[in-house]
């Protein structure tokens, strides 16, 4: 109850927050209504099935965005592309703020040998250039499924969110409240889940965000040179094909653009909660935003 609250009180300080976490909700409603979008639109047929219209329909009534190359509805596979991209996020966005965290809270509490060895190596992996190994990952892991594809980019996104979040733990744990707390003899992870974790949730919450960000372009990245998992339709795989294709001269301009916007979209919205948390937690920010 007390973090909600925390929450919601973080949304009210913020418009650009609540600006951001209402566009991302729009986006994720969007998605998880993929499955109804796509009845709808095949009314009985699937729309994303080979040959199911005829090829380059042009945008119309019948279909918004027209179709691509194979006869499949272009509008059903954004919404579905939409749903996949947004998948990868959160996977690779949990999985690395959860390492991160994990890992900033052990060297920033503990301090000493153990701060040393893990900050020495989070900073190896933050220097080392990160999409050149995914494209070699990719290149050589056939078949992979959407959720090895999420695990493989967040091996790599973890460590910005362990260095963010270690900072503030350094800061945090020399608080008179934790210092009461260690007189109760409180244990560390009481200490940790009780008094540190909720007061650095913004932090944690800017680290999923650029995780997750992170990701959904990774796979964007791997999809326009041809290296994305096989088997799924993501935004990417739809501006691969666009481009492969020459849509935009055969006038299925939808197939390059809505992808496009939607990753604009989806950008500007993780960026504003990200400069949305920091507004309301850094009042030196705050200060000359509101200037």
């Amino acid at each position: 109850m007390r973090i909600l609250t925390a929450v919601l009180r973080t949304i009210r300080n913020s418009r650009r927050l609540a600006t951001g976490l209402l566009i991302l909700g729009l986006m994720v409603l969007l998605a998880l209504c993929s499955p109804l979008i796509a009845k709808a639109v095949g009314g009985g047929e699937d729309p994303l099935e080979v040959a199911v219209y005829e090829k380059w329909l042009v945008p119309g009534p019948g279909h918004l965005l027209g179709t691509d190359q194979f006869g499949r509805d272009v509008f059903a596979m954004v919404v579905k592309a939409l749903s996949v991209s947004l998948q990868i996020g959160a996977i690779a966005g949990v999985i690395s703020t959860v390492a991160g965290v994990i890992v900033a809270f052990v060297a920033g509490y503990k301090g000493g040998w153990i701060d040393n060895v893990l900050s020495t190596f989070t900073g190896i992996l933050l220097v080392i250039p990160t999409f050149p190994l995914l494209i070699a990952l990719s290149a050589y892991a056939k078949n992979v499924s959407l959720f090895q594809v999420g695990v493989m980019i967040s091996i790599f996104s973890w460590p910005f969110a362990a260095k963010t979040i270690r900072s503030q733990v350094l800061s945090l744990r020399s608080r008179p409240f934790v210092d009461l707390a260690r007189v109760t003899k409180a244990r560390d992870i009481e200490i940790i889940v009780t008094e540190l974790l909720p007061n650095l949730l913004p932090f944690i919450g800017v680290g999923f965000a650029s995780s997750a960000l992170g990701a959904i372009f990774g796979l964007v990245g791997l999809e326009v040179i041809g290296l994305g998992p096989g088997g799924v339709i993501d935004l990417g795989q739809i501006i691969y094909s666009a481009i492969s294709t020459g849509a935009l001269t055969l006038g299925a301009w939808p197939m390059f653009v809505v992808p496009i916007v939607l990753l604009t979209l989806l950008f500007a919205a993780l960026n504003m909660i990200n400069i949305g948390l920091e507004e309301v937690y850094n009042p030196r920010l705050r200060g000359v935003a509101g200037e």
